[in-house]
């Protein structure tokens, strides 16, 4: 048998109480070893949520090349320009911001904000989401930010027309 160490632990009164009444007195040690011997049994070991996370790590980006490569054959498939923006949106606050910007040929993040009645950090998150997932997926970006003056808006986010309109 393996070296053993004593420890100390502190129980509540009545967790200690129900100990006595139920575990005789030379079979308590015994006891409190194999219930922590079966907790221990029963949670995972570092070592292996560490595997399991770089695991989970290489098959989400192989999960991402995989997309990645179903869209460019879908690009392939369909004619340029035919990239619908919305297969970037996760949710309805994703979707309302693209059918705002389709609408107004583009939209500052206050603008934004105000139709989807959040606030403009969100908004500016929610974009910069979209921008990435379009430029993992497609190369390029579906939606653009540009600082200077365009079409009357200053500091404002444009769709990349190359990407969507028929040419």
């Amino acid at each position: 048998m393996n070296k053993q160490v004593t420890i100390s632990a502190k129980l509540p009164t009545e967790i200690y109480q129900e100990l006595t009444l139920r575990i005789p007195e030379g079979e308590r040690s015994n006891f409190i070893r194999d219930a922590i011997t079966e907790k221990l049994d029963k949670t995972p070991r570092p070592d292996k949520i560490l595997q399991l996370e770089q695991k989970i790590n290489k098959l989400e980006t192989e999960l991402s090349e995989v997309k990645r490569y179903l869209t460019e054959l879908e690009v392939l498939t369909y004619e340029k320009g035919k990239i619908n923006p919305h297969t970037f949106c996760i949710d309805e606050i994703d979707h309302k911001i693209v059918d705002y910007i389709l609408s107004y040929k583009g939209a500052t993040t206050p603008e934004l904000a105000q139709h989807v009645k959040t606030n403009r950090w969100q908004i500016l998150n929610r974009l910069r989401r979209i921008q990435k997932r379009s430029q993992t997926q497609l190369g390029k970006s579906i939606i653009e930010y540009y600082a200077g003056e365009r079409s009357n808006k200053k500091k404002a986010w444009w769709i990349n027309q190359e990407l969507t309109e028929e040419t």
